[in-house]
């Protein structure tokens, strides 16, 4: 470790896990067809809302009788519009190792108020034990955990002839992991994550089981026009061909459009996997050599490609308070700030004190690998404060 400033910086010094760094060679011209002042209802509207759904089935893959929708507030409001107006019919099994599955957990037993539920956790770094889940039941889990960068590893866990429904949180997954649609009925997502598309807006994807209980099953609670997916008891097909329930930012829509095409140039969604595999494997290799850090995903085959996440292990900061700690990682970030070198990379709020690096495909391996000698860097920097205090 030197305290030697690096002579190379990131290109790119966008390491945020959300909103995530722009495709590369983006800049506001790619916003210049963008239908501003237009109705998105208009026919030209619909067109570019029609489009971002055919290309997003395009790029990932997505089955052709699964419906795609595009849906207001993000991913947090594909998942409550999907849990607010799936669950209750059955149990559910609900599935938490990180702040995001704790909070779809606390909807469910806290808002929605369902008395059969079960819940399996595990603590941050791991995942909970999946044989357990039972396949009869609805199920609810994120992909991948963004916040602890632990992910399933597959969904073979998840019976092909089960009865409940599997609802997937996919928003840091989706892009960069393949995902099991087989496996899957709810899939969501949002635009300002795997491609660093702008926020607000979320996608939601919904299979034929999924489409079946919507039609079949009414909840015991009211739901707010925001998420209403049903009209007559019959599927509101319209918002699965761009008629959005609320009206979309066309900026935006632009903006996912370019991004979508820009998944297309770099290989589809097998390029783009393989762009998030190098940057997480630069990043792990560097991990492997260096003293002072380590993966906070325990299992290797549970890592995530996309959201990073590095605990410190050096006895004389793990020593310190919780309160101590945060203080370190917080002084670390601000050193790599200051340099202009990496922008908002500490570890999520909710999480342990670490780092959590994007390694999205949107992310260029070069500027991680550039990274990493600033990350040694502004250790031995941050280490010397922590001596001077004591």
């Amino acid at each position: 470790m030197t305290t030697a400033a690096p002579g190379l910086r990131p290109a790119n010094p966008h390491f945020s896990s959300g909103p995530c760094a722009k495709r590369p060679g983006w800049t506001l011209q790619a916003l210049k067809d963008a239908l501003v002042g237009r109705s998105h209802r208009s026919k030209p509207g619909k067109a570019k809302l029609k489009l971002a759904i055919d290309l997003t089935r395009e790029i990932l893959e997505v089955p052709a009788d699964y419906r795609i929708g595009i849906v207001p507030a993000s991913d947090t409001g594909a998942m409550e519009m999907a849990m607010w107006s799936l669950l209750g019919a059955r149990p559910v099994t609900m599935l938490a190792w990180e702040s995001f599955g704790e909070g779809w957990v606390t909807d469910v037993e806290k808002q929605l108020k369902l008395k059969d539920v079960t819940t399996l956790k595990a603590p941050y770094g791991e995942i909970p034990d999946l044989s357990k889940v039972d396949s009869d039941t609805d199920i609810v889990f994120t992909w991948n955990g963004t916040t602890s960068g632990v992910r399933v590893p597959n969904a073979d866990w998840i019976k092909a002839d089960r009865k409940g429904l599997a609802i997937c949180d996919a928003t840091s997954a989706a892009f960069a992991q393949p995902l099991d649609f087989a496996k899957l009925d709810v899939i969501t997502f949002s635009w300002q994550k795997a491609l660093g598309g702008e926020a607000a807006h979320g996608m939601l994807i919904l299979s034929p089981r999924a489409v079946e209980r919507l039609e079949t099953y009414k909840p015991a609670w009211p739901l707010p026009k925001i998420f209403r997916m049903t009209k007559g008891g019959k599927l509101n097909e319209g918002i699965f061909v761009g008629e959005t329930i609320n009206t979309p930012s066309m900026l935006c829509v632009e903006d996912y459009l370019d991004t979508l095409n820009w998944a297309k140039s770099a290989g589809g969604l097998k390029g783009l996997i393989a762009r998030a595999d190098a940057n997480a494997g630069a990043i792990n290799d560097w991990v492997a050599r260096t003293a002072w850090v380590d993966n906070l995903a325990v299992d290797a085959k549970t890592r995530s490609n996309t959201s990073v996440c590095l605990k410190i292990v050096d006895p004389a900061v793990t020593a310190l308070s919780v309160d101590a700690q945060w203080a370190f990682v917080k002084e670390l970030v601000a050193i790599l700030e200051k340099e202009n070198v990496a922008f908002d990379f500490a570890n999520h709020r909710d999480a342990l004190p670490g780092l959590r690096i994007w390694c999205g495909a949107t992310v260029e391996r070069s500027d991680v690998e550039k990274l990493l000698p600033w990350l040694d860097f502004a250790y031995a920097k941050a280490k010397e404060s922590l001596a001077k205090a004591a």
